[in-house]
């Protein structure tokens, strides 16, 4: 039951030729169902962002990468050198390894970042209603989820913020403990003011007030975030009440001079005042640190905060990775029970089957039984029947589980057993009660808790 993983992604294709193999949302249900249609898949997924390009599938052989790499070719503008060049194979045990890694975000141009496992389980959900997942698959995707909340809940993978924006928050709270009683000041207007803010709300902050040189600017921007705009001739009055100011303005000069840091400095009377300058040239001079309860922290120092944090990413990743290789060799475990599966079908359909004719051949000796007699005599046959089949079941199984081809051909030799023609994955088997091996069951997810696209 070979499984297979073809596609590209930000490490192995640049950007330029990602974009010509990428699937807009809403056409990855029918490419399932066309991928369907190829002749050695049984199951399919595509999960396409802007960093990565891949088709998981269940297929019948392993000799299946040529139908991969011509579908792909077949449905997006792209060269056979370009995928020879680009693209990638994975089967079986690297196949699953490496969606445990993409959920878990170890596979992201950014360790650790969110979005990546949103994007999974869209691609899933999107998968599930083409009628692209069945046993395999299904069971592969559920446990992705899994392992992705283990790898967030038991390290610190996505703990350290690895994005300007998000240090300069992080340095906000290092410095407060708690934002919930610390008035912001936005200075700026601009894109990495405004997503720096949306951290900072997030953080749960007293109040935030914008100031732009656009006024109009700063009342739309402190609209959205639920703060208030002001004036910029009012910069310095609002610098008096504030604890953080963030500043990211284009201007080509330092807003703020060591002068207006010693004069603020004056007017506080010793509370401290932070200054957080994400802004490139710089807002505040430099030497405004001098100045006695003012310190400022800029771009270079969050760069050094975004180091030390990726660096802590990636030591926190040594334990991640050793989540997905247990949970990988978990997976493949179970998935070689389904080997068994057919095996134990038969043996219990032969075994019972010897009970049937059996009964049936002394059951004359036994003359004329009352309806509750003959219940019991059933009850009796069936139950002695399913303690007999106990034991080689679970041998089975395990022998399934430790990959024991030479134990399972000697069971269905002593038993008189014939190979089935049917996969296992579509006809599952049923032990009876008190003889199920208990599998962990990952809770299934809804296309809702998809998230947005990764970067």
């Amino acid at each position: 039951m070979p499984i297979l993983l073809y596609g590209m992604n930000h490490l192995s294709a640049p950007l330029k030729v990602r974009e010509r193999v990428a699937f807009p949302p809403e056409a990855l249900g029918g490419a399932v169902e066309r991928l369907l249609g190829c002749e050695p898949i049984r199951e399919g997924l595509i999960l396409s962002t802007c960093n990565r390009t891949e088709i998981l599938v269940h297929v019948e052989h392993l000799d299946a990468g040529e139908a991969l790499r011509q579908f792909l070719q077949n449905e997006r503008d792209i060269q056979d050198e370009d995928l020879e060049r680009h693209c990638y194979l994975h089967a079986d045990g690297e196949a699953v390894r490496h969606i445990f890694r993409v959920a878990s975000s170890l596979d992201s141009m950014v360790l650790g970042e969110a979005q990546i496992l949103g994007q999974v389980k869209e691609a899933y959900a999107r998968a599930q209603q083409a009628g692209g997942l069945r046993t395999v698959l299904d069971t592969l995707m559920q446990r992705s989820f899994s392992v992705a909340k283990r790898v967030r809940t038991e390290t610190g993978v996505a703990r350290y913020p690895v994005s300007i924006a998000h240090a300069a928050v992080g340095l906000a709270r290092d410095i407060f403990g708690d934002l919930k009683n610390s008035a912001i000041l936005i200075v700026g207007a601009g894109k990495m003011a405004r997503l720096a803010a949306r951290h900072l709300i997030g953080s749960g902050v007293k109040s935030v007030v914008v100031v732009n040189r656009s006024y109009q600017r700063a009342v739309d921007m402190a609209r959205e975030l639920g703060g208030r705009a002001a004036p910029f001739d009012r910069l310095f009055e609002e610098m008096q009440r504030a604890d953080v100011v963030l500043t990211s303005t284009a201007s080509p000069e330092p807003v703020v001079s060591r002068d207006d840091g010693e004069r603020l400095g004056r007017q506080r009377r010793g509370r401290p005042l932070f200054f957080i300058d994400i802004a490139v040239p710089r807002d505040v001079d430099p030497r405004v640190n001098e100045v006695d309860n003012v310190y400022l922290y800029d771009i270079d120092d969050l760069q050094g905060v975004v180091r030390r944090n990726l660096e802590e990413r990636r030591h926190e990743a040594v334990q991640a990775e050793s989540i997905v290789e247990h949970e990988t060799d978990a997976y493949l475990a179970w998935l070689r029970t389904l080997q068994a599966a057919p095996m134990i079908v038969d043996l219990r359909n032969h075994i019972h089957g010897i009970g049937a004719s059996e009964l049936q051949r002394f059951r004359g000796r036994l003359g004329d039984l009352a309806p509750g007699q003959e219940q019991v005599l059933q009850e009796f046959t069936t139950a002695l029947l399913n303690k007999v089949l106990h034991h080689p079941i679970r041998a089975l199984k395990q022998a399934a589980r430790n990959g024991g081809g030479p134990s399972i051909e000697f069971l269905k030799e002593i038993f008189g057993l014939g190979r089935s023609a049917t996969h296992p994955e579509d006809r599952p088997e049923r032990l009876p009660a008190g003889e199920q091996d208990e599998e962990p069951v990952t809770p299934r997810r809804s296309s809702a808790d998809a998230g947005r696209e990764e970067r």
